[in-house]
């Protein structure tokens, strides 16, 4: 791959041009070295997650946490989980799962999220419920976040910036755990086969995410936007 050169500034292209990889030759000469190898001195490494929510609604006062999902760059591995029935029966809800997400979120330089920023849904949601249950969300600078929706949104013309609209277009796989009011209900009451669904729905919907990230990176500057 070729040196980002138009993204990185100039004290990074310098630790690039002075720091080694494996082989003996610079990170400028050997950039897919750089990018392989991880190197966490470098002035600009990050661990990127991509980060989803399902929810029993849109409004965290009157809503809760169903799930989270962040799929890891560097292991390909998700982090995060879905409600067990006996929290949704007992009255607790999402308070441990987000003690466990914010805590999980804190592993993360930046997380990428689909309608998810400042505005939007997953962050103000996760950050809401967090504040409620007493929990230490990621505070302002503490992690940088990308949106590919508003990235679809700048860049492209479709007619919708839905994450299927984007995938469906582009041929990128997508879910093939579609919601339900069905399943959404009987999750709400605590059904466990419901909410494993759900927790495949979001599975699916990180692993898209990451995918159209993939895609649209290219084509936007990779801003330092706080979470």
């Amino acid at each position: 791959m070729i040196v980002p050169i138009k993204k990185i500034t100039k004290r990074e292209a310098e630790w690039l041009g002075t720091h080694y990889c494996k082989h003996s030759h610079t990170y400028l000469h050997h950039y897919d070295c750089y990018l392989q190898e991880k190197p966490v001195n470098a002035p600009y490494y990050e661990r990127v997650g991509y980060f989803d929510l399902e929810t029993t609604g849109f409004k965290a006062d009157f809503a809760y946490i169903f799930s989270y999902a962040i799929l890891d760059e560097d292991s390909g591995k998700i982090l995060g989980r879905v409600l067990e029935p006996s929290e949704i029966r007992n009255g607790h809800f999402d308070k441990r799962l987000v003690a466990e997400m914010c805590r999980d979120l804190k592993g993360f330089h930046r997380i990428v999220v689909h309608y998810g920023g400042d505005r939007r849904f997953d962050c103000p949601f996760a950050r809401t419920r967090s504040i409620k249950h007493g929990h230490s969300f990621p505070l302002y600078k503490d992690t940088y976040v990308s949106d590919t929706w508003l990235m679809s949104k700048n860049k492209l013309c479709l007619r919708s910036n839905r994450l299927a609209t984007i995938a469906e277009f582009f041929g990128i796989p997508a879910k093939t755990h579609p919601l339900t009011p069905d399943v959404w209900q009987r999750a709400s009451a605590g059904d466990k086969k419901s909410l494993d669904f759900i927790w495949a729905h979001n599975q699916e919907d990180v692993i898209t995410t990451q995918a159209v990230y993939k895609l649209l990176e290219p084509y936007n500057r990779t801003a330092k936007t706080s979470i």
